[in-house]
């Protein structure tokens, strides 16, 4: 059997890196598996032409926070619970106080899960992508080579949009026959900016279960546990780096921390996530 008939029998192993995004879900790729509606609930739209009509302002910063549920157990505003079908345990999100503003604490004890929040940017405009994050350890057994070892403790993942015209024939059949089974298509590429534990940062690699996913290491090891450490990258400039070509759209960013492959238990924390135009 193909890896698309595993991917929609829901068969083999579960793929880590594309995001499977109620409600549809695919068992083979973590994909950010949704494309956002252009308007709705937690749907970012703003979509910037440049070039038209003389000098352009520069672009509002879009700053996406983690501001206190509404309801006890409830999630962020503007922010979608991310889910595994077979995976029982989820990692546990609260918003909680830190100095004058709020950040996310996620705490994850041999369970995965994550939080999405859909968007529709151009990536040519918002280009530089900005948050915060602490953890308070790093997971001994992980290994981002692996299958069996694609946990962290922390990371931030940016999905870019799935667009037929740009597409191969192949990839338009693949993606095709899982917008029929699903309702939608899901991204065509996404990155992973991970807090690993051995990798050097800036080592840039696939993801273990798909091409299609890539790893950049912007932190590694224990040296800064504890930490609130800010984190910046030209996503634009990353994706064509590691992809080879203009990106699209972005979808959607979300955050995960997650170690059911490896059984630990990890706590970290998010700060808000911004994404502008390069200075």
């Amino acid at each position: 059997m193909d890896d698309l008939s595993r991917e929609l029998a829901g068969e083999g192993a579960r793929a880590r890196a594309l995001l499977s995004v109620a409600p549809w879900l695919l068992r083979r790729t973590r994909f950010l598996g949704r494309l956002p509606a252009l308007s709705g609930a937690g749907a970012v739209a703003l979509l910037v032409a440049p070039g038209l009509g003389g000098p352009a302002a520069a672009p509002p910063e879009v700053v996406l926070r983690f501001a206190p549920p509404s309801a006890p157990d409830g999630l962020p505003p503007g922010w979608e619970a991310l889910t595994f079908r077979k995976v029982e345990r989820k990692t546990r999100y609260t918003v909680v106080r830190e100095g004058d503003e709020h950040a996310l604490r996620a705490e994850s004890d041999a369970s995965a899960s994550g939080l999405y929040r859909p968007l529709d940017l151009d990536a040519r405009v918002y280009r530089m992508l900005a948050w915060r994050w602490k953890v308070d350890n790093v997971l001994t057994r992980a290994d981002a080579r692996r299958k069996e070892g694609d946990d962290y403790p922390a990371r931030v993942y940016v999905a870019f949009r799935y667009e037929a015209g740009a597409a191969t024939l192949w990839e338009r059949t693949r993606y095709g026959a899982i917008k029929l089974l699903y309702g939608q298509y899901p991204p065509r590429h996404v990155i992973n900016y991970i807090w690993d534990n051995r990798l050097p940062p800036g080592m840039a690699l696939d993801n273990a279960y798909t091409d299609r996913a890539k790893m950049i290491v912007v932190e590694s090891g224990p040296a800064r546990v504890g930490q609130w450490v800010a984190e910046q990258r030209d996503v634009h400039a990353d994706y064509v780096r590691l992809f080879g070509a203009e990106p699209p759209p972005i979808a959607g960013v979300a955050v995960m921390t997650d170690t059911d492959d490896t059984g630990e238990r990890a706590v970290a924390y998010y700060g808000a996530i911004t994404l502008r135009a390069a200075p």
